[in-house]
């Protein structure tokens, strides 16, 4: 079918690939999309399958033309791939060059193609793993933050102390003007009532709550701040804001004691369970962090034991995924469209970095995956999408089909083989272990 495929490199994972097929292929081609349009179509006075071949051809010309290069295009795109031994990624853009019946059939394909890298020695890559165990400060520190969830807030008479909380009306205005005809988003930092503020140095507005020391409920106060040169709110990054402030109330913060009435309220049997259970999360939480920092280590390693260019398109679309995470996130801390507009430049920097670092790493992992035989279990897979079903509290039919529509099943293939892959490499690491605190 093929008779001349050339392939001309146009740079990095960049490839021209021309391919003709003989002229046999081609009326071969015509003969059969003919036939099965005679057998699918219906003309008038003709029953299914006995309308003659000069009217169907007559009738559907085009349709016919169109099928037979698609069907072509298709079967010889695949076929000189395989031949050209050409490790594809992306989508291939080709374009016909000449097509008619009786004559040879050739077009072009640019496409791009996975790099070309030696595979490195990745047995016995040098991972430093902390040996590190909860210790009964950690454990402790736990139960407060448990304790806090459990206090409570108590009315006292007195005045206001460093680590009260304290419920206020306040205006604020800058320069002589209400806040918002300076900042029109800036409506919360305008006026409240029965606002709830901690007594402590970085609460709100830095500097605003320590003037209310020595202040009792009743009394009003004038509040000065600087508004720090970074924040939130751009237009009054550096400006001074004056508030009046009327204390509502001053309250006292009460934590439970560690006790069983406690460790019940978290739906332990009593404290002893309590303490079990909470040192078993924190557990399973430091040995997640040292299975990260492992994982990243291993990665990194083989990285720069890697040198190789990357197909642009991938980079490139990855790279505006990682862009749209990192903005989401900002705009999620309460960062300015101003701000992030004014850090595009070094937004993109970083993601791009970013999204070359995951792409290779694919690579990487991948070509192992290949070479050691490792694979995506259909068990696996099944298991991955329960997972998701109950992530998102939908039944598991409804994840498949979401999956299948969006092409979703080959990323969790990825995923799951990359997990396998990054155990085989860390069996056979060579582990150094060492003490918390020493960075790997």
């Amino acid at each position: 079918m093929i008779v001349n495929v050339t392939v001309e490199n146009l740079g990095p994972c960049k490839k021209l690939m021309r391919v003709e097929l003989d002229a046999a292929a081609v009326d071969a081609a015509f003969e059969e999309i003919t036939r099965e349009f005679q057998k699918q179509v219906r003309l008038p006075g003709f029953r299914p399958g006995k309308t003659p071949r000069h009217l169907i051809v007559k009738s559907y010309a085009p349709q016919i033309d169109e099928e037979t290069k698609r069907r072509l295009i298709s079967d010889g795109y695949r076929q000189a791939v395989a031949d050209q031994k050409l490790r594809v990624v992306g989508q291939p853009d080709i374009e016909e060059i000449q097509f008619a019946k009786g004559q040879p059939f050739q077009f072009a394909v640019t496409l791009e193609t996975a790099p070309d890298f030696e595979l490195p020695d990745y047995h016995g890559l040098p991972v430093k793993r902390e040996i590190s165990v909860v210790s009964e400060e950690d454990l402790e520190r736990a139960l407060n933050v448990l304790r806090d969830r459990r206090a409570t807030y108590i009315d006292v008479a007195r005045a206001v102390q460093d680590g009260d909380f304290v419920v206020v009306n306040y205006t604020g205005t800058c320069d002589g003007r209400p806040i918002t005809e300076i900042a029109p988003t800036a409506r919360g930092l305008t006026e409240k009532k029965d606002f709830w503020l901690h007594v402590a140095p970085d609460s709100f507005i830095p500097g605003f709550t320590g003037q209310l020391i020595g202040a009792a409920a009743g009394e009003s106060r004038t509040v000065t701040v600087n508004f720090p040169a970074d924040f939130v709110a751009r237009e009054l990054a550096g400006r001074k804001g004056v508030y009046a402030v009327e204390i509502v109330q001053v309250k006292e913060k009460v934590l439970p004691e560690l006790n069983d009435e406690l460790a019940k309220s978290f739906g332990a049997e009593d404290m002893a369970r309590l303490r079990e259970g909470v040192r078993t999360d924190l557990q399973n939480e430091l040995n997640y962090k040292i299975k990260r920092s492992t994982r990243d280590q291993l990665v990194r390693e083989l990285l720069n034991r890697v040198k190789c260019e990357l197909p642009e398109s991938i980079v490139l679309s990855e790279t505006r995924n990682v862009v749209h995470d990192i903005v989401r996130e900002n705009q999620q801390r309460g960062v300015s469209k101003e701000i992030i507009e004014k850090q595009k430049d070094q937004i993109f920097s970083v993601a791009n970095n970013s999204a070359k670092d995951r792409i290779k790493a694919a690579f990487v992992l991948g070509r192992i995956a290949e070479k050691e035989g490792i694979q995506a279990e259909q068990r696996e897979v099944a298991q991955r999408v329960v997972l998701l079903a109950e992530q998102y509290q939908i039944k598991p039919e409804q994840m498949a089909k979401q999956l299948r529509d969006r092409n979703g099943f080959g990323e969790i293939q990825e995923q799951i083989i990359s997990a396998k892959v990054l155990d085989f490499l860390e069996l056979h690491a060579k582990i150094e272990e060492v003490l918390p605190g020493s960075n790997p």
